[in-house]
């Protein structure tokens, strides 16, 4: 059974592909429970807009992802807008195989850090399995570094994607999208980040598929739109999200505010929204969920 039949979530090149022919990007964003997640589709309702939910190993041991996906599925149902449901920086055939079951929507295997040929063989079985459900591929090459000590994801060293291995490995892998490295990094960028925008405008020209920004937090959004004019069709956002959040529930208690959890946690998903919104408009998807 595919799984848009069961959870209300879209296949995310459905989505990728539009903004990537229109020329604007998805926002995807870290959502770790079920608050976040509503925040993040109640700012996407607002604005009419197309939005990813993302977890992975930073999230899944808050809740595996058999009950992390029946969580976002009722949730879902909520809201009438196309929405996708991401397995980001999948650790492992198994963690993607889950997904797959609990009826994500897109899965990526992260393996950057091995051989290219490695990675392709790998990322051709996870296409094999996920094609029949309709779900989407996402895979990288390159090693996109974490800026910071706190990121849960990135490589401990960053490399550039060489736009001839990209083509390569796009062709014997099958992937649907691409998550480049560019001098986009995890975490909190320490100074001003510099991103290649010559090697993106190669990588935009030489690879067929839509490209994907990790690491947006931190970007100046004029760099974000610009790289949106080179081929990159979904951003993710999850320091900022992270950050916000645990910075409201710091500011309130320090103020001696909400001491009852429930109500710090309603005010700091709130100030996620705003984040949410932030990012919704950054990449031009506001209005492009009708």
């Amino acid at each position: 059974m595919a799984p848009t039949e069961t959870c209300g979530f879209v296949p995310m090149h459905e989505l990728t592909g539009r903004a990537y022919r229109q020329g604007y990007a998805v926002p995807a964003f870290c959502a770790w429970n079920a608050e976040i997640m509503d925040a993040v589709l109640q700012a996407a309702e607002r604005l009419h807009a197309p939005v990813i939910l993302m977890q992975g190993p930073g999230e899944f041991p808050v809740l595996p992802p058999r009950q992390m996906g029946a969580v976002a599925a009722a949730l879902k149902r909520r809201y009438p807008v196309p929405a996708a449901l991401h397995l980001d920086h999948g650790d492992s055939p198994e963690m993607v195989a889950a997904c797959i079951e609990a009826r994500y929507t897109s899965v990526m295997l992260d393996y950057s850090s091995r051989p290219n040929e490695e990675n392709a063989r790998a990322q051709q079985a996870v296409v094999a399995l996920a094609r029949p459900h309709g779900i989407t591929v996402e895979g990288e090459i390159g090693r996109i570094g974490k800026a910071d000590d706190t990121s849960a994801e990135g490589s401990a060293r960053s490399s550039y994607t060489d736009p001839a291995e990209a083509v390569a490995y796009v062709r014997d892998s099958g992937v649907d999208l691409l998550a480049v490295s560019i001098g986009n990094k995890h975490g909190f960028y320490q100074g001003d980040p510099h991103l290649e925008f010559g090697l993106l405008a190669e990588l935009h020209a030489a690879v067929p598929v839509p490209l994907v920004m990790h690491g947006g937090t931190g970007i100046p959004a004029e760099d974000i739109q610009r790289s949106i004019t080179m081929g990159i069709a979904k951003v993710n956002v999850a320091s900022e999200l992270v950050h916000g959040c645990r910075a409201s529930l710091t500011r309130q208690w320090s103020e001696g505010r909400n001491h009852w959890t429930p109500l710090a946690l309603a005010a700091a998903c709130a100030e996620v929204g705003k984040i949410v919104e932030k990012w919704i408009r950054i990449t031009g998807a506001a209005g492009k969920g009708a």
